[in-house]
Order: C-alpha cells, then sequence, then structure tokens
C-alpha cells in the first residue's frame, strides 16, 4: 500500500513538472512577443541583439537586473551594460520594474525552445524585388460560375440603369 501511494506521489509530481515547465514557456511567449520582440529576435538581431543563447553568454540575475533597468545599470557603469549601449548605437532599452524574477525565468525557457541550432537561417525571400506573384488567369474552361455571375450582375446593373432612366423621364413628363 505505502509503494503505490509513494508511486501515485511521483506520478502526480511528474505530471505537475511537465505541466509547470509548459507553463513556464508558454508564460514566457506571451510577456516576449507583448513586451520583447518590437526590438528582439530569439535567433536574428533587430533593433536589440539577438537573444539565442542569452543565458550562456549572462547570469539569470544579471539579466534580470538589466530588464528591470538598463539605465540604471549603464549610469553604474555596468561594463556589459555599457557594452551593449554602445553597441547598439546608444539606444536604451525601456526600464521593465513588474517584470519579476520568475517572469525573467519563463522568457529564458522560452528563449531556449526557440533557439534554433546551427545557422542562422535566412528571410523567407531572397529580394523583395523578385517576388513574382502566382497570378492565373481567367480562362472559360475552369471559370463558368464566374463569368455566369459576371455576366448577370452586369446585366442585372443594366437593367437597374435603364429602369431607373425610365422613372426619370416619367417624372419630367408629369
Amino acid at each position: 500500500m505505502k509503494t503505490k501511494v509513494q508511486l501515485s506521489f511521483f506520478i502526480v509530481f511528474i505530471f505537475y513538472s511537465i505541466k509547470t515547465f509548459a507553463a513556464s514557456i508558454e508564460d514566457g511567449k506571451a510577456i516576449f512577443i507583448t513586451r520583447c520582440t518590437s526590438c528582439h529576435n530569439v535567433n536574428a538581431q533587430l533593433v536589440g541583439p539577438a537573444l539565442a543563447d542569452v543565458e550562456k553568454r549572462r547570469s539569470a540575475e544579471w539579466l534580470a537586473s538589466f530588464i528591470h533597468s538598463p539605465k540604471a545599470m549603464i549610469e553604474k557603469k555596468d561594463k556589459d551594460a555599457v557594452a551593449l549601449y554602445n553597441q547598439f548605437n546608444q539606444i536604451i532599452m525601456p526600464d521593465h520594474p513588474d517584470i519579476s524574477a520568475e517572469d525573467v525565468n519563463n522568457i529564458l525557457a522560452y528563449i531556449k525552445s526557440e533557439t534554433k541550432t546551427g545557422a542562422v537561417s535566412a528571410a523567407p525571400f531572397a529580394r523583395p524585388g523578385k517576388i513574382v506573384p502566382n497570378y492565373r488567369p481567367l480562362s472559360l474552361t475552369g471559370n463558368y460560375g464566374f463569368f455566369i455571375s459576371y455576366l448577370v450582375s452586369v446585366a442585372i446593373l443594366v437593367l437597374a440603369l435603364v429602369f431607373a432612366v425610365n422613372v426619370k423621364d416619367m417624372q419630367r413628363k408629369v
């Protein structure tokens, strides 16, 4: 009996751990999308640095401090904060004092899950000027429904116009 209870507690613990880990990634994704994506991407540099493997470059405590107040860290002459400030055209990241340490860990979990291994992938298109739309010309063989509906709409509009002209002529005569 005791082993069954222990086994059930173990199973509950495992499911709870899996659920908590998945929830932390989802929470991190929600925070990242709403607060970070305007300047950051996980695998590509935008206004701010690419965040892939950021947990290997900086400690979680440093990241939490920097996210809470980058300006304060720059003013304290933190060498990493000043280096980032200078590297990215002296643009200061906005303060996020409401993001907790747990939120930072959730964001880091999301970044780890989104980090691509290997080379950074290119854009989904080579050159915007080279994109060719895939238009199909209308053909009578496959578009009977379209042509019939088009002709019926034109006929209705012509009849409505003729009717409106006749009504106006009758009003002028009266």
